[in-house]
Formats: structure tokens, sequence, C-alpha cells
């Protein structure tokens, strides 16, 4: 969904990564990098619980990709899927921090003048919990709520960074250069699995947050 490619196997405690900035070359590493992690851990495929997905927001064809992926392996495998939100990913390695009123916005760059914006708070297990919908939104006009702590991600570097200008005192830790891993990914997996929440692989569906992939060449002008 960004221009991270990423890719985690949890084994027991032990958790396998491959993380990589690749902007256009997702699907020329994915499988094999799986193939590798597996080897790592000495596990086949078959020995799966259960694939995770990252089923965005994010870039429209990084997730078509990753959901088609996992769709594939899932069924081929009969294993559950455990569809996973970008924003919670990016924001999780920041909620271990929080405060009870604390969250962490999460954006993503959407172009077009949009973010892709997400806040979170963490639950009893130290999970990332969205306060708010997510929605896709002109920096300008999004709904900011009290007590965020942290920001994450390339959205607050959108737009001219307006997101991060309209940024509150009391914010300790703002990156704009956040990309989400599937370490964390993994940790919301692993929430969603615990809590009987797989689905079946032919019931998942990105989440795209909005239909449209470009502006129009008179918008292009207008802009």
């Amino acid at each position: 969904a960004t221009e991270a490619c990423s890719v985690a196997l949890g084994h027991g405690d032990r958790v396998h990564l491959r993380h990589e900035i690749a902007p256009r070359g997702h699907a020329q590493r994915v499988l094999p990098w799986i193939d590798a992690l597996l080897a790592e851990a000495g596990l086949a495929k078959s020995e799966l619980d259960a694939i995770a997905v990252g089923r965005g927001p994010g870039a429209f064809t990084g997730v078509r990709l990753a959901v088609a992926l996992v769709q594939g392996l899932a069924l081929a495998l009969d294993r559950p899927v455990l569809p996973v939100s970008t924003l919670a990913t990016l924001a999780q390695p920041m909620v271990g921090g929080l405060a009870p009123g604390e969250c962490v916005l999460a954006s993503i760059d959407a172009r077009m003048g949009e973010v892709y914006l997400g806040v979170f708070a963490r639950d009893e297990a130290g999970i990332a919990q969205a306060v708010v919908p997510e929605c896709v939104v002109a920096p300008a006009l999004a709904n900011l709520p009290a007590g965020i702590v942290a920001a994450v991600g390339t959205g607050l570097s959108a737009c001219d960074g307006v997101l991060a200008g309209r940024l509150a005192g009391g914010v300790r830790h703002v990156d704009p250069t956040a990309l989400p891993s599937a370490a964390d990914a993994l940790a919301l997996a692993r929430g969603l699995f615990d809590a009987g929440a797989a689905i079946r692989a032919d019931a998942l569906e990105p989440a795209y947050l909005r239909d449209k992939v470009a502006l129009t060449l008179d918008e292009q002008r207008a802009s």
C-alpha cells in the first residue's frame, strides 16, 4: 500500500522480517521473501495458521496486489485471512507509550490533494484501536480530535505540510517519513486471530476509502 515492501512471519515468540523501500518492486519480491522466511523458520506453507494482509488504504495497485496474492495463498492452503488496516499498522509502533486519553494520528499521502487519515488509541493488550473512522480528506478539512500526542506517516508532509502544521501543542513525536512494517501488521493480526476475527479468503475486501484514481485533465488544470 506504500513504498515499503514488507513481509513478516510470526513463529512462537520470534518474528522473521523482510522489509525494503521498493516503490515498484513489490511483485518481484513478495513470493520469494515468503519462501525465504518460511525456510528461515523451518516451516512449510501447510503449517501456517492464518495469513494476514494490509487491506489498505494506500496505493490502489499495491493494495490490489496484496489482496490478490493473499487470496491465492489462502485459497490454495485452505487457511483463513486476517485483514489489517494500513493506518493501524502505521500507528502500532507508537501506541505502546500512550496513556489513557492519548492517541496517535496516522496518515498516508493519498495524492490529489488528500490524505488517508486515522486516529488510534491503545487497548488493554497494547493494540492500536481506531478512535474515529478512517477517512480520505483534504488536510485542511481533517477533523483532529483532542489527545493527539504522536503523528506519523507521509500524509504529514503532503500538500505542503498542511496536516503537520495543524497539530496542536503537546505532540511529542512527529515522523513524516514513517512507513508501515509487516512486523507491526503481525501484532495486529495476532490480536484478530486470538479474537476469532479471521475471515474466509473469498470474503476479503480491499479498503480503498475512495474510488477515484486520478484527477481529470480539467481538474489538473484548475489545480
